[in-house]
């Protein structure tokens, strides 16, 4: 099957899954007005529904889990370790120490709240990770960095914990739902950010989609056909940073989109990254946003965190992927 063809079938998916999300629900849409209100009629209560709660959120749902899935096979290729995924060099614990220190001291108030908190939470990892890696020499060695990422996640769990041992009742737990990730906080200024946000990134993800196909063959190779190597790996892991760390400072820390997806879709269709990252986008979002509609209609009218549901789906569709990929 071509590439064409292939995105095709995946964007086919993605406006099914939109659909779907936007019909489902405690209060249940018909096709027929469901097809109304999108044609610009249809009840006041319904287009309320549509338009101003379910629509946002399918759209924060379809960026976040296309930027989950493209920055998880961005790592995976940096790495070259197919088991990699967007939260594994600790942007995410920088993020929730962000979140959970505008909460414990009671900020979230205050300018950008939470969301701003835990965006500079994420930025500050990203330094802090990049500078002890390059500090073992000019070069980025992915080893190091693996490792640097690791140590900067447990110093974060660590000041975490510390934080949560401070905090108020109602603060531990505005804590721990952020921490489990939601998209139950999206309206039109979330995504419409969101998206202003990911449109450099991704476009500069996508340019790095060749010289990722030959640095699987080895740096050193890499370098020999001409691939500016340190540059590639340099610009790969800060914009899949910036782009992890946008997408938790709005959602939250949602997981397993970013490590199946792109493995999922490496197994069926290849690892040509010029398939790979836009199919990744497109099937994580269409992910997200189906796990996000089990989230809110399974014990509606209350919600589950989306970030439960994905891993409670991700986990054994994981196992499968990995069993098939060893056999």
């Amino acid at each position: 099957m071509s590439t064409i063809r292939i995105l095709c079938l995946l964007l086919l998916l993605m406006a099914g899954a939109a659909l779907v999300g936007l019909s489902v629900g405690s209060v249940p849409v018909a096709p027929g007005e469901l097809l109304d209100v999108l044609l610009g009629g249809g009840e006041d209560r319904t287009r309320l529904v549509i338009l101003e709660i379910r629509l946002p959120r399918i759209a924060l749902g379809l960026l976040a889990g296309g930027a989950l899935g493209t920055a998880g096979a961005v790592f995976q290729a940096l790495l070259r370790n197919p088991l990699a995924d967007p939260y594994i060099l600790g942007v995410s614990g920088g993020a929730a120490v962000g979140s959970v220190t505008v909460t414990v001291l009671g900020l979230g108030a205050l300018w950008g709240g939470v969301t701003a908190g835990a965006l500079v939470g994420a930025v500050v990892a990203i330094v802090l990770v990049l500078r002890v890696a390059l500090a073992a020499g000019p070069r980025l060695d992915t080893r190091i960095l693996l490792l640097a990422g690791v140590i900067a996640g447990a110093f974060f769990n660590a000041v975490i914990l510390l934080l949560l041992t401070a905090a108020d009742a109602e603060s531990f737990q505005s804590a721990i739902f952020w921490m489990m990730g939601s998209l139950g906080r999206a309206g039109p200024v979330e995504a419409g950010a969101l998206a202003l946000f990911l449109v450099p990134c991704l476009a500069v993800i996508a340019a790095l989609a060749r010289p990722f196909n030959v640095l699987m063959v080895g740096e050193e190779n890499a370098t020999y056909l001409g691939v500016p190597v340190e540059r590639v790996k340099q610009a790969g892991y800060l914009t899949a940073s910036l782009t992890v760390a946008a997408t938790v400072a709005v959602v939250g820390i949602i997981g397993f989109v970013g490590l199946i997806i792109p493995h999922g879709i490496r197994m069926i269709w290849g690892g040509d990254h010029r398939l790979l990252l836009p199919a990744s986008f497109l099937g994580g979002g269409t992910f997200l946003v189906l796990t996000d509609t089990v989230a809110r209609t399974v014990v509606a009218p209350q919600e589950l965190p989306t970030g439960v549901i994905t891993a409670l789906i991700g986990v054994p569709l994981f196992a499968v992927l990995l069993v098939r990929s060893a056999r």
